[in-house]
């Protein structure tokens, strides 16, 4: 069929050279962490931005699955993801090392929420509301009794000052986590406090294990790279939008993929079996439909049959096409695959932004129609589709 095809292989990379780019007290650490004994640990990776959680998560992750098989992941960076697209919160059973500790690779999430900003400065309610769920998700799957018990690595932002230190405090005492991982920058002014900053008089806390920042030195290889967010973001969202290809179609530059998306059959949507919402903005109940136009969205499932304290959760993302209002259809393009949309009922909208590159093509996201329908397909629809 015309539409989402199979998620293509990650390209391969040769495995890191740990023992040259990881820094002694990095290793400490690891090693610390890695030979806990007792119930897996809960790990919190915190620090200023720029300091290197998510490279130091990665060697983290690398270390401990040898010992535990898997490692649970929380994704909790709505600018700077690991695994996931930008404005989203995710969480990941990891079961192969990752080979390229410099970089974030792609990953499917066994759990996803779609915020819908690159920071939770706009929602933090609605943010930690996001992340507590997918906690929870993870204790009542991979913590209970009976069940398989997974070590989890939690990789926070880097807002660490005002409202951000705030929500890292309650992110720290819903946790609870087993040890936490405080990574120091030279500029003292911009680090966490010292000790278990979260905690109220003499209560109990965890494992704390202090390191510094790896900064670039020209006579070595670092971990740490300065970040260009912005560029990031982009390429991560020109890395999930080339899964709607099969890997052996070459996309090897922004043009290519932005005439190939051009010409890809989109999924029609008819507006009776969708609802939207719109996350960080109001729109009047007229413009509903076309304020969607040329947008990102999340795709999401509501959870009305799951139980009542649950959130809608997000399949992942789509970019609406067009818009026809006299038909009432909407015209979407994903990567997800067929069998996980027919689960789809409502899409939200928040502030992610389709990647510029991808726009200066001219007709990129114009209304292109299909046959590909996304509502109550049955299994002659899904005949007709394929064919």
């Amino acid at each position: 069929m015309a539409g989402p095809r199979a998620t293509p292989p990650r390209p391969s990379s040769p495995a890191p050279r740990t023992e040259a780019v990881v820094p002694p007290d990095w290793a400490s650490a690891v090693t610390l962490v890695s030979s806990h004994e007792g119930t897996p640990p809960v790990v919190v990776v915190c620090g200023p931005k720029n300091s290197g959680k998510s490279t130091f998560s990665r060697v983290l992750l690398n270390a401990l699955l040898p010992r535990h098989g898997k490692v649970g992941y929380l994704d909790t960076d709505v600018g700077q993801p690991e695994f996931g697209p930008p404005g989203c919160l995710s969480f990941h059973v990891v079961d192969e090392a990752i080979k390229d500790l410099l970089n974030p690779t792609l990953r499917e999430a066994e759990r996803c929420y779609f915020f819908g900003d690159i920071s939770s400065k706009r929602d933090p309610e609605a943010y930690l509301n996001c992340l507590f769920h997918l906690y929870d998700y993870f204790v009542g799957k991979y913590r209970g009794d009976g069940n398989e018990m997974l070590p989890l690595i939690v990789n926070t932002p880097g807002w660490v000052k005002g409202a951000g230190f705030d929500m890292l405090v309650e992110m720290l005492r819903y946790i609870c986590p087993t040890i936490v991982v405080q990574i120091r920058i030279t500029m003292q002014s911009k680090n966490l406090p010292d000790g278990m900053f979260w905690l109220d008089g003499d209560q109990t806390g965890p494992r704390m294990i202090n390191i510094d920042a790896v900064f670039h030195d020209a006579l070595n290889r670092s971990l740490l790279i300065q970040k260009d967010s912005y560029g990031m973001r982009e390429r991560r969202l020109v890395e999930y939008l080339k899964q709607c290809f099969p890997s052996n179609i070459s996309l090897s530059t922004n043009k290519e993929l932005a005439y190939a998306l051009a010409s890809l059959p989109p999924y029609q949507v008819p507006f009776s079996d969708v609802k939207v919402v719109h996350l960080h903005c109001e729109v009047p109940a007229g413009e509903i439909w076309r304020s969607l136009n040329a947008t990102v969205v999340g795709l999401v499932v509501s959870g009305a049959s799951e139980a009542a304290r649950s959130i809608p959760y997000c399949v992942g993302l789509g970019i609406v096409r067009g818009i026809d209002v006299q038909k009432g259809l909407l015209y979407v393009i994903t990567p997800v695959p067929l069998e996980r949309l027919q689960s789809v009922d409502l899409l939200q909208q928040g502030l992610i932004e389709i990647p510029t590159s991808l726009l200066q093509v001219r007709g990129c996201v114009s209304p292109y129609m299909s046959t590909n329908v996304l509502h109550k397909i049955s299994e002659r629809d899904l005949y007709a589709a394929d064919g």
